[in-house]
């Protein structure tokens, strides 16, 4: 049997933001700022819709006063899927722009690397300033209440969920950080999430600077340019460039490949 051709959409619910440079790209331009958007992405094909990643439940972003927002469950709408209905749900690491939605989607089979689990629910280093600031403790509990679950799909390392889908550990961002490589008609591509927040970092070998282990990052980056088909293939985070440079489908809403 043929392995299933998927498409890749990009999902804006939050931006344009802006960000000192200096984070998004590691310590670059320290006197100037850059953009970035806030994304969720949806997979599709082989009879299946996966979403990857939650984004910002509305009441956290009201706290965190984030405009240009709009519910990620409204922006899904916009392709005709229905979160509270959606079965297979992708979180790519436990940030809070990457987690704080998870209750919109009640019925989701929860995909997470395993060590990425224990790390924000089990360890007591996770309630250090630093890694408070950088997630939902909201969102945490409701992903702790999952464990012992049918639903909950602790990952460990590498591992093919679908024929033509794989999720690929990729650590240095967060402990337990996973991008999605995909099976679509120009090849093998890969949401790389946070592994880089723009394209430019896939060039330059520069990430941004939020990390936990820069020299494990640094091989992470290199184990999605061996497994891309091409480096155009190789979706970051946040890029401004997946809603300018692709083809529109819906209001913010583009296809990657």
């Amino acid at each position: 049997m043929a392995t299933p051709i998927y498409e890749i959409y990009a999902v804006k619910y939050g931006g344009p933001y802006n960000r000192p440079a200096c984070i998004v790209n590691w310590f670059q331009d320290m006197d100037k700022t850059a953009q970035i958007n806030y994304y969720i992405f949806v997979i599709r094909g082989g009879g299946e819709t996966m979403v990857v990643d939650c984004g910002v439940d509305p009441q956290l972003a009201k706290q965190r006063n984030l405009d240009s927002y709009v519910s990620p469950a409204e922006a899904l709408r916009r392709m005709d899927i229905d979160a509270a209905r959606v079965k297979h749900l992708i979180v790519t690491h436990v940030h809070f722009d990457h987690i704080s939605g998870i209750q919109l989607f009640p019925k989701a089979d929860i995909y997470i690397q395993e060590k990425e689990f224990n790390f924000w629910v089990k360890n007591p280093v996770a309630q250090r300033a630093p890694f408070l600031f950088v997630t939902d403790s909201v969102a945490n509990r409701y992903l702790a209440r999952q464990k012992g679950k049918k639903r909950l799909r602790l990952i460990r390392g590498d591992k093919k969920i679908f024929p033509g889908i794989e999720l690929l550990l990729v650590p240095g961002h967060t402990i337990g950080l996973q991008a999605v490589a995909v099976n679509t008609a120009q090849g093998t591509a890969i949401v790389g999430s946070d592994l880089a927040h723009t394209f430019s970092s896939y060039k330059t070998d520069i990430p941004s600077a939020i990390i936990t282990d820069l020299i494990v990052w640094m091989k992470s980056y290199d184990k999605v340019k061996a497994k891309v088909s091409s480096p155009d293939l190789l979706f970051p985070g946040h890029d401004l460039a997946l809603m300018a440079d692709y083809p529109k489908v819906a209001e913010d809403i583009t296809r990657l490949a």
